[in-house]
């Protein structure tokens, strides 16, 4: 379901297909267990690879940004297709997460 690729103190978690509840609760854990890395900076969630996502795979997301926060830990988001682009806005999650087009957007913020 995801490629976990490091490089420094920034770790990329690259989830494809889809995400539901059927699978949810296994991104979670790779999400959790990826946060839990030392020593970490910044993790990159790159969902270009992502069909689809359900209210249980951004539950997930947002588990992970409140574990991220209390790591003191930067969590960015790419990749993001027009339609889940659509999800985070309508549930204002946009606001939230650090959404940017792609890898190469967020090594440039983060050089």
């Amino acid at each position: 379901m995801q490629e976990l690729l490091a490089k420094s103190s920034i770790t990329c978690v690259q989830p494809t297909g889809h995400i539901n509840a059927s699978n949810s609760s296994a991104f979670q854990q790779n999400l959790e267990a990826a946060l839990s890395q030392q020593p970490l900076q910044c993790l990159l969630v790159d969902l270009s690879q992502v069909e689809s996502l359900d209210s249980a795979g951004l539950m997930a997301l947002v588990s992970a940004h409140s574990l991220a926060q209390q790591s003191n830990v930067d969590l960015h988001l790419c990749g993001i297709s027009p339609t889940i682009q659509i999800i985070f806005e309508v549930t204002q999650l946009d606001r939230v997460f650090r959404i940017h087009p792609d890898r190469s957007s967020v090594e440039a913020v983060l050089a």
